[in-house]
C-alpha cells in the first residue's frame, strides 16, 4: 500500500536520501521547504511560524519529521506541525530522534525529548525512531578541524555512527506500516574509540596528521563517556565508516 507522504526536513541530511527511496518505493512524496517551490513535490511552508503548513499537510497519510534545528525553534515547530496534523485529519506522524535523548544532558537532546514527549501525546497516530550519529558527523568534527596540526576528539567517548541510507530504509518500511509507537533504536554496525574514527578519516584523507584525546568537561560529555548516547545492543547499520568514506 503506498501513501501520500509530506517529509518535513527533505532538504537535509536524512531528507535528501530518504525522498528517492520513498519515491522508489511507489508512494506520491510532498517536501515542506521554506524556499520557494523548485518542483512539484516541493510545498512551501515553515514549521516555525505555521504558514503553508495547513496546505502541505492535507490529505497526506504520514508525515515523516525529519526537520531538525535547535532547542525551542524545534520544539515549536513540531507543536505547530502536530496541532496541524490534528485539524487535517490525524495521519500517521512519525518522528526521527536520537539514541539517549533521557540520558544525555545536552540542550539538543533536551529538545529532541521534549518534541518526543509532543508526538506521544498528541492525539495523532505516531511512531518515533531513534537513531545514532550519522557518518557524516564524524567527518564534520574532523573537518572543521582541517587547520590545526592535530585532530582533537575527546577522550573516553566512543560512537557508533549509521549511514543515513540505512536509517532512510528504515523510515520506508515503517511509513508503509501502521503506526507503532516507539520502535527499537538503531545503530551503527561498530562502537569505536572518537581517536580510532578520527585516524580513520585521516587515512581516508592520505593525512599524517596526529589525533590527540583530550579530556572534555561538562555535563553531556559525562553522558558520552557512560554510553549514553550508544545503542550496541541495536548494531543494526551494515555500512562501517571506512566503507563510507571510501565511497
Amino acid at each position: 500500500m503506498t501513501n501520500l507522504i509530506l517529509v518535513t526536513g527533505g532538504t537535509g541530511r536524512l531528507g535528501r536520501t530518504l525522498v528517492p527511496q520513498l519515491l522508489s518505493d511507489g508512494h506520491a512524496v510532498r517536501v515542506l521547504s521554506r524556499r520557494p517551490p523548485s518542483d512539484e513535490q516541493t510545498w512551501h511552508g515553515d514549521l516555525l511560524t505555521g504558514e503553508g503548513l495547513e496546505e502541505a499537510v492535507d490529505g497526506v497519510g504520514v508525515i515523516v519529521h525529519c526537520a531538525t534545528g535547535n532547542g525551542r525553534a524545534d520544539i515549536a515547530g513540531t507543536r505547530n506541525l502536530i496541532q496541524t496534523a490534528v485539524r487535517a485529519g490525524r495521519p500517521h506522524l512519525m518522528y526521527v530522534s536520537i539514541v539517549g535523548v533521557g540520558r544525555v544532558d545536552m540542550a539538543y537532546y533536551r529538545a529532541k525529548l521534549a518534541c518526543e514527549q509532543l508526538v506521544a501525546r498528541s492525539a495523532l497516530p505516531w511512531t518515533i525512531q531513534r537513531t545514532t550519529q550519522f557518518h557524516e558527523l564524524i567527518v564534520w568534527m574532523c573537518t572543521i578541524q582541517r587547520r590545526l596540526p592535530v585532530i582533537v576528539m575527546p577522550s573516553g567517548v566512543s560512537f557508533q555512527p549509521v549511514d543515513a541510507g540505512e536509517v532512510a530504509a528504515r523510515l520506508v518500511r515503517l511509513a508503509g506500516a501502521r503506526p507503532a509507537g516507539r520502535v527499537p533504536d538503531m545503530g551503527g554496525p561498530e562502537v569505536r574509540p572518537a581517536a580510532d574514527l578520527a585516524r580513520a578519516y585521516a587515512r581516508s584523507r592520505s593525512s599524517r596528521r596526529p589525533v590527540l584525546s583530550v579530556p572534555m568537561p561538562g555535563a553531556g560529555i559525562r553522558g558520552y563517556r557512560d554510553g549514553g548516547h550508544l545503542t550496541p545492543e541495536h548494531a543494526d547499520g551494515r555500512i562501517t565508516f571506512e566503507q563510507f568514506l571510501a565511497a
